[in-house]
């Protein structure tokens, strides 16, 4: 019952933008934290992003901080990813996830029961 199905990514030049949609359903989006997880090869699953309904509360590792905003319109059941200034590094592919909260910070890991099928996100030139 439970879903979430990412949309949005593509391929796109450093210094670009992607607006990356987690649309949800199944359960009440309200009561829950939603975090976006970056995989890129070869390295560890990242959360990226996170937002937090009951409080409103964001979170977002260092390396994305002052580029991403992630945002939610509980009426529709979908959080946002604005992505600003795209860096090569950013390449991955991105999932969203229904969280219980978001991260303390970058030194907590967490590990979400639900996930979406992921967007693929390139950057290069």
């Amino acid at each position: 019952q439970v879903q979430l199905v990412e949309s949005g990514g593509g391929l796109v030049q450093p210094g670009g933008s992607l607006r990356l949609s987690c649309a949800t359903s199944g359960f009440t989006l309200y009561s829950y934290a939603i975090g976006w997880f970056r995989q890129a090869p070869g390295k560890e699953r990242d959360e990226v992003p996170c937002i937090s309904s009951p409080d409103g509360r964001t979170y977002y590792s260092g390396s994305v901080k002052g580029r991403f905003t992630i945002t939610n319109n509980n009426a529709k059941n979908t959080v946002y990813l604005q992505m600003n200034s795209l860096k090569p590094e950013d390449t991955g592919v991105y999932f969203c996830a229904i969280d219980l909260r978001c991260p303390s910070g970058d030194w907590e890991r967490r590990e979400p029961d639900y996930w979406g099928q992921g967007t693929q996100v390139t950057v290069s030139s």
